[in-house]
């Protein structure tokens, strides 16, 4: 799914006042957290994550392969917190169409 940069917009205004729903720990990104990110996307479909790391290529990789394996959207990321959209079989969220 590619997002329009409109779309985008609109999703980071309703992110904004959201908290992160799922902390990655010391274990890194572990089958666990996937799975909590998975449940939490199918529920909100637009969730925050937050990734504690120092080193910023290994906090790159580590955004990377979350919406890899969730087969989310990547909307914005600011400093630690990753935002991303996956859309749900409801639709809760309807984002414009252009």
């Amino acid at each position: 799914m590619n997002l329009t940069n409109k779309q985008k917009q609109y999703l980071k205004g309703l992110a904004h006042p959201l908290k992160p729903v799922v902390q990655l720990g010391n274990n890194g990104l572990t089958e666990g957290v996937l799975a909590e990110i998975e449940n939490a996307l199918s529920f909100h479909e637009l969730i925050k994550v937050k990734v504690p790391s120092d080193d910023k290529e290994e906090k790159q990789l580590i955004m990377d392969a979350i919406v890899g394996e969730t087969k989310s959207v990547h909307v914005q990321s600011i400093g630690h917190v990753l935002v991303i959209y996956r859309q749900s079989d409801e639709k809760k969220i309807s984002i414009p169409k252009k």
